[in-house]
């Protein structure tokens, strides 16, 4: 059974699309049951080119990997959500929707790399691969299987302050 990580940023451009692609490669690597999947609040309907850039040049599969609003995931025909964790503090402090699974919520909060100026920008979306590279192989660590709700909030938490 394939666990379900739904990764919230407010326009799904870059934080939460790395996240998820970083994701979905450990996770196939790996040979664990983990699906990520991303979206945003107010969707930008693409994915930052800086973002594709730095995951092609690591290796990471972009196909399918877009913007999407978190209405889709809202949905009763959605996935069944074991976790929503919000990479961005604009959607950590917005009203989610109730998502299909009462998933685990949790913030995870990285700076915006699109606002680094210009000439510096290529690396800052690299150094947030890398950094959401390394939590996600953290997340896939955890024993999803024995681990109950209020178990795997507080794994993600423990992630979260490492």
């Amino acid at each position: 059974m394939a666990h379900h990580v739904l990764i919230l940023c407010t326009h799904n451009s870059a934080r939460s699309a790395l996240a998820e692609a970083m994701l979905n490669h450990w996770a196939l690597r790996l040979a664990r049951p983990i699906q990520a999947h991303s979206a945003g609040s107010a969707p930008s309907g693409r994915t930052n080119p800086h973002a594709l850039s730095v995951l092609q040049r690591a290796g990471v599969d972009v196909r399918g990997l877009r913007s999407k609003s978190w209405d889709e995931f809202a949905r009763p025909d959605a996935p069944r959500l074991d976790a929503v964790i919000t990479v961005c503090d604009s959607a950590a402090a917005e009203t989610c929707p109730i998502w299909p699974g009462a998933p685990v919520q949790v913030h995870w909060g990285y700076p915006d790399p699109s606002n680094a100026p210009e000439g510096q920008r290529e690396q800052a979306f690299e150094l947030t691969r890398q950094a959401l590279g390394y939590r996600m192989l953290q997340l896939l660590d955890l024993p999803w299987e024995r681990l109950d709700a209020p178990q795997r909030r507080a794994a993600l938490i423990e992630i979260a302050a490492r």
